[in-house]
């Protein structure tokens, strides 16, 4: 019986106090004030307005695959060639290589430099590795033939704009 009284209607009356309460400060507070309370609650989120390129399919291929197992030098490279690689459009020359190597050197530098812990701990790393699992994540689903959309391409570019920041500064 006790099972059965748990899911039956409660005889209990709900309180409106709560709901009154709650629309008498936003009357009292406007929307500016609950603008601006939200936007000091709501995490900073990078302003800088990025520029996205215009997509490409005439490019120099690298010769400069693989790594030197230098961090510097090789986080360098892979957001330099994922930078190009982001930015390939439709039918862009020798676009499904250019895929397949930069998969590859991806894969190799994650498998690499996550094993130490102060690489693995730098900005740089970790914003390389997010943006890395983005653009893996992409060939795997699409395919190297297929170009990346509008949104995924900017957010990339965001992030490759911060990897640039993080690897400036030694970080």
């Amino acid at each position: 019986m006790a099972a059965a009284s748990a899911f039956s209607p409660s005889p209990m009356k709900m309180s409106t106090d709560g709901v009154s309460a709650r629309r008498d400060f936003f009357k009292s507070v406007g929307a500016v004030g609950v603008a601006s309370a939200f936007t000091v609650a709501s995490p900073l989120v990078a302003s800088a307005e990025i520029e996205v390129p215009t997509q490409v399919t005439e490019y120099a291929f690298p010769d400069n695959w693989g790594l030197s197992f230098n961090y510097d030098e090789d986080a360098k490279k892979v957001r330099d060639h994922m930078y190009v690689a982001t930015g390939l459009g439709k039918g862009a020359v020798k676009m499904e290589d250019y895929g397949k190597n930069m998969k590859k050197e991806m894969i190799d530098f994650v498998s690499y430099y996550r094993r130490f812990p102060k690489i693995a701990g730098k900005p740089s790393f970790s914003t390389l590795y997010t943006s890395i699992n983005v653009l893996a994540g992409h060939y795997t689903s699409y395919g190297f033939k297929y170009p990346l959309p509008e949104k995924r391409r900017k957010r990339l570019y965001q992030e490759y704009a911060e990897i640039q920041k993080s690897l400036n500064r030694g970080r």
